[in-house]
């Protein structure tokens, strides 16, 4: 039993909500939902998140109305049937509206924690933070693009994240294998055995990997030239940078940059 509860806050804007699920019977028994408060700090510009059966509250206040959503795969037919305004997606980790998140059970919620802090902080701590928990870190389903910063990530391995941290904070630098071997504290044989291990790529792969990434981001900027992008990333020049981005995303540089002023 709960006992001396403080009321809820005033909602202000850019605050998160995270709403706990609860178990499948209490559904029944029409627990006491704040459903006016839900409104007012969805009103208020707050961002809202539901664990697992936590959806069914922010259905019943109204937030999922013609919005995608989704909660635990037992609870997903009840949801749309008693919510048809709802757009209820299955075999989801999490859903990601913007003002309104929704995540499949308790163990898809930590997935969708590590991504709302990799959207407010970065993706260099959201894999700190999956690491200090020790979870696998995964990307919600409905993410098409995946992220170089988090891939090869699910290992627990010391050197090799201080490796890869270096490569990621550190695109420009074009490391040689002692370099790295150094940061990881052994030898460059070795490194490139566990590392190899532990990701499934070599460092040499992980660091091309991580320098196309930065480059596809400096790319959006029509103002920046490909010479240019490709010093910034450590290319030995932007015939390289060329040949590993075709060879890579499948198209030329120009054609991508077509493509992106298309979908603006």
């Amino acid at each position: 039993m709960l006992a001396e509860l403080e009321p809820l806050p005033e909602p202000r804007r850019d605050d998160l909500v995270l709403v706990p699920g609860f178990s499948s019977p209490a559904l029944d028994r029409r627990l006491p939902i704040p459903v006016d408060w839900l409104r007012q700090a969805h009103a208020a510009g707050a961002r809202i998140a539901s664990v697992c059966s936590a959806a069914f509250a922010l259905a019943r206040a109204g937030l999922l109305d013609g919005r995608r959503c989704t909660t635990h795969w037992k609870l997903t037919g009840r949801l749309q049937r008693e919510h048809p305004a709802a757009r209820v997606l299955e075999n989801r980790l999490f859903v990601d509206e913007g003002a309104i998140v929704t995540s499949a059970g308790v163990a898809s919620g930590i997935d969708m924690a590590l991504a709302l802090v990799e959207a407010e902080h970065g993706p260099l701590l959201a894999a700190r933070v999956a690491r200090e928990m020790v979870v696998y870190l995964r990307r919600g389903g409905e993410q098409e693009q995946r992220s170089v910063y988090l891939d090869h990530r699910t290992h627990l391995h010391p050197g090799v994240h201080r490796v890869q941290d270096f490569i990621v904070q550190n695109p420009q630098e074009r490391a040689s294998a002692a370099q790295l071997a150094r940061i990881a504290a052994m030898s460059p044989r070795n490194l490139a055995r566990v590392f190899r291990r532990a990701t499934g790529v070599t460092p040499k792969q992980f660091a091309a990997r991580v320098k196309l990434q930065v480059a596809r981001d400096l790319l959006d900027d029509p103002q920046r030239s490909v010479e240019g992008i490709a010093g910034s990333c450590g290319f030995e020049d932007a015939r390289q940078l060329r040949r590993l981005w075709r060879q890579h995303f499948g198209v030329s540089i120009r054609e991508f940059r077509d493509s992106q002023r298309s979908a603006s």
